[in-house]
C-alpha cells in the first residue's frame, strides 16, 4: 500500500521555509510563481539554493490561467488588463477571490476588461479570475514571455520538477516539454476542458502525473456538487494522482479541525488519493501550517495506517467477510 504524503506551498524567503524544508513529514514543497517576477524571483531562487533542504521542490508555471497584469486606476468602476486575450459575450459575471467575490463584465476587448462597478474587495496585479461563460475563448500563446523567463530561471536554478496549471490537452504538456525536457510534470486539472482531456485523451506517461487542483476546479465546474465526480474521475484515470487545496481550512480559525475536514481527508484517502497538498493560505504563517501538518500527521498515523474498510456494497455473498447462511 502506498504511503500517504503531504505537500505544502511556500516561498524560500518565508521565515518558516527552512523549518518545513527539513521536516520529514513533508513530501515536497511547491513554489507558486504567480505573484513573483523579475529580480524578486532571482532572490527567491537564490535563497532556495542556499537553504538546500531535504524536501524536494517543485516550481509552478501558470500556462493558460487567466490572471490580472494591470489594474487601471478608475474611481467608479474596475478596469483591468489580462495576461491572455479573450473573447466572451457580455455582459457576464466574472468571479474573483476563488469564487468568494464577483463583478459584472461589460466589455472585453482582447486583454482589456471593463466592469460595471466592481467586486467588493480590491483586485491586485497577479490575481486569478474565473469567467465561466460557455462561449469563452482564450487566445494567444499558452506560455507568455514572462512565464518562459520564469521557466528558464527555474531550470538554471536546477529545478527538474514542475506543476503546470490549467492543463486542457496533451498539446499543453508537449509544449511545456519543449522547455523542461524530461523533467517531472504534475498537470493540474482545474476546469471542464481539463476534465474532458482526462476523461477522453489522457494517457499515463513516465514523469507525468495529474493533480485534482480543487481550489480552482471547485469554482470552474457548473455546480458545486459536480466537483465530487470530477475528483473521482482524476484518481480513476491516474492512480498516482495528487489532490490539492481546500483541505483542513478549519484550522485557520481553530486548533481543533472540524469533523467535515477530517471526513474530507478520509473520503479522499478511501477513493485512492495518496498525495495531498495544502493551499497557499494555510502555508503563509508558521503557526497555521504547524497546526495543519500536525492534524494531517495524526490522520495519517491513526486512519491511513490501517487497512481500508470494505464497503458493505462491495462484499459479495461469497466473500470471506460474510458468514455463509446456515443450511
Amino acid at each position: 500500500m502506498k504511503p500517504l504524503q503531504l505537500a505544502v506551498t511556500l516561498w524560500p524567503t518565508f521565515p518558516h521555509f527552512k523549518v518545513f524544508a527539513t521536516d520529514n513529514r513533508i513530501a515536497y514543497i511547491r513554489l507558486n510563481s504567480a505573484m513573483v517576477k523579475g529580480k524578486e524571483l532571482d532572490d527567491e531562487l537564490k535563497t532556495a539554493r542556499a537553504i538546500n533542504g531535504a524536501v524536494p521542490l517543485y516550481f509552478d508555471i501558470k500556462g493558460r490561467q487567466l490572471r490580472v497584469t494591470e489594474v487601471i486606476p478608475n474611481k467608479d468602476h474596475l478596469e483591468i488588463m489580462l495576461n491572455h486575450p479573450i473573447e466572451v459575450p457580455t455582459p457576464t459575471t466574472v468571479l474573483f477571490k476563488a469564487g468568494a467575490d464577483y463583478a459584472r463584465l461589460l466589455s472585453a476587448n482582447g486583454r482589456h476588461l471593463v466592469f460595471e462597478g466592481g467586486p467588493e474587495y480590491m483586485v491586485y496585479e497577479g490575481e486569478s479570475l474565473h469567467i465561466r461563460h460557455p462561449q469563452l475563448k482564450v487566445s494567444g500563446p499558452t506560455f507568455l514571455d514572462y512565464e518562459i523567463e520564469k521557466i528558464e530561471k527555474a531550470k538554471a536554478a536546477g529545478f527538474n520538477k514542475y506543476f503546470l496549471s490549467y492543463v486542457e490537452s496533451q498539446k499543453d504538456i508537449d509544449e511545456f516539454r519543449d522547455f523542461v525536457g524530461n523533467s517531472e510534470i504534475v498537470a493540474k486539472i482545474e476546469n471542464k476542458q481539463g476534465l474532458d482531456f482526462v476523461q477522453n485523451k489522457y494517457k499515463k506517461q513516465d514523469n507525468l502525473g495529474l493533480m485534482a487542483a480543487c481550489g480552482d476546479l471547485f469554482v470552474e465546474v457548473d455546480k458545486p456538487h459536480e466537483v465530487l465526480n470530477a475528483i473521482r474521475l482524476i484518481i480513476k484515470k491516474d492512480s498516482d494522482a495528487a489532490v490539492g487545496s481546500r483541505l483542513l481550512l478549519s484550522v485557520i480559525n481553530s486548533p481543533v479541525p472540524s469533523l467535515a475536514d477530517l471526513a474530507h481527508l478520509g473520503w479522499l484517502y478511501d477513493i485512492g488519493y495518496r498525495t495531498m497538498m495544502l493551499c497557499d493560505e494555510l502555508c503563509l504563517k508558521q503557526e497555521l501550517l504547524n497546526r495543519a501538518v500536525n492534524v494531517f500527521d495524526a490522520f495519517r498515523d491513526n486512519y491511513a495506517s490501517r487497512p481500508p474498510i470494505v464497503p458493505v456494497s462491495a462484499i459479495s455473498p461469497y466473500s470471506p467477510f460474510v458468514v455463509p447462511p446456515h443450511k
